[in-house]
């Protein structure tokens, strides 16, 4: 599903004896450029025919330049993914810190609509992949849980002991994650609107016996 740059096989790129960027601010400051620039294409044409070539294409660069600052195609794709992922954490944090988001079922609501945006095809073609070649491809599922669960703890009452909040985070994780996949494969948009009415009732009664 993931073109390989021509210029060789995944990971080979690594060992051409390119320099690295570290240790440099100013190398530090371009890599997040080109990185945002790669980050922006995958947005908006997903991972399918991914390589080097294109990714170089996007950040107006050469994949030479680009192996200056990441070890290969797979480490810029992922670091890409990863990138996607705090773009999505960010925007969900945001709708969901409205004024009118009182309780923990409105604040999840409100995150709802980001998780299913426009770049929720990206990320979900990342788990495809990471499921289908892990020997591969897990880096791009590995941290997916530690880079949400931090988000959705902080959706929780502040008052909740951490065990709760645990707790109630990765139950929200898991159906939001099975309601994604739902959408996806079946388009059963009827039955994950009532299965978010249960998760939001199940949330509700969480709270009020917090209290």
């Amino acid at each position: 599903m993931t073109e390989v740059d021509a210029s060789g096989p995944a990971g080979s790129e690594a060992r051409t004896g390119y320099p690295r960027s570290t240790g440099s601010k100013r190398g530090a400051a371009r890599r997040r450029e080109l990185l945002a620039r790669v980050t922006d294409d995958l947005a908006v044409n997903g991972i399918v025919d991914f390589s080097l070539r294109r990714a170089a294409r996007a950040a107006g660069t050469t994949h030479k330049v680009l192996l200056y600052h990441f070890d290969g195609a797979e480490d810029l794709l992922q670091q890409a993914v990863l990138g996607l992922r705090e773009r999505r954490i960010s925007n969900g944090l945001a709708a969901a810190a409205g004024p009118d988001r009182e309780s923990l079922s409105a604040r999840v609501r409100a995150l709802w609509p980001v998780l299913t945006g426009a770049e929720s095809h990206v990320l979900d073609q990342a788990i495809g992949l990471a499921m289908y070649d892990p020997g591969r491809h897990s880096g791009l599922g590995r941290g997916a849980s530690q880079q949400y669960l931090p988000a959705l703890l902080s959706l929780c009452p502040e008052h909740w002991s951490d065990r709760r909040k645990l707790e109630v985070a990765e139950m929200i994780l898991a159906t939001l994650r099975g309601f994604l996949v739902d959408q996806r494969t079946s388009g059963d948009t009827a039955g994950i609107d009532a299965g978010f009415e249960a998760l939001a009732r199940a949330l509700d009664r969480e709270e009020a016996a917090a209290e």
